[in-house]
């Protein structure tokens, strides 16, 4: 489940799911989650439980949810009760040292992952090596404190690019037009967008 890979850049939406039932029939790869929408939608529809089976209700597409953790195991023992609910379940994870053997374990287990937090190129060298099936650069934070938004972009794509084996670079935290365009341009297999 890597979304749209080899048709063009992909598109994950990310959001409530009654704003994203009607909107992911336009082409979407599917929908992200993150902790701070993940704890709005608790908020909204009670247990995190209940807000994943919910995004699943809406759609056939895969659904990624963002776990955390102290420890790798921590980290894989959230991520299976995930993953048990669905063949469709993603699993995200921080750019973390202990995130590492997380990924590994996943991937022996065929469950693919986003890496996100990620801020450089050695960050996202290391989970590529340890089995992260998509690397998320962050792009608006980085425009924010006056940088360029999309360099960690390119550098991934220019170093990662070539591995027989790489992951995809996703482009996350994309809030404007112009960042999306930017992501596109300099090679991101996909953008995480919020439908607004």
């Amino acid at each position: 489940m890597n979304g749209n890979q080899g048709s063009g850049p992909a598109i994950w939406l990310a959001g409530d799911p009654e704003d994203l039932k009607d909107r992911l029939h336009y082409g979407a790869a599917g929908i992200v989650t993150n902790t701070v929408v993940l704890n709005e939608m608790v908020q909204k529809y009670g247990q995190l439980a209940e807000v994943t089976k919910r995004y699943l209700d809406i759609t056939d597409l895969p659904v990624v949810i963002e776990v955390d953790g102290e420890s790798a195991e921590e980290l894989l023992e959230v991520s299976a009760i995930f993953t048990a609910m669905s063949d469709q379940i993603m699993i995200k994870l921080p750019c973390t040292v202990h995130a590492l053997p997380a990924f590994t374990e996943l991937k022996k287990q065929g469950v693919a992952t986003m890496c996100t937090t990620t801020f450089s190129l050695a960050q996202a060298n290391a989970v590529a090596l340890a089995g992260a099936t998509h690397v998320l650069p962050f792009c608006e934070p980085v425009k924010e404190l006056g940088g360029d938004p999309t360099e960690l972009v390119r550098d991934c794509v220019r170093v990662l690019g070539a591995w027989t084996e790489r992951p995809l670079i996703t482009a996350a935290l994309v809030r404007s037009v112009e960042v999306a365009h930017l992501a596109i341009r300099d090679g991101a297999d996909g953008i995480i967008v919020f439908w607004p």
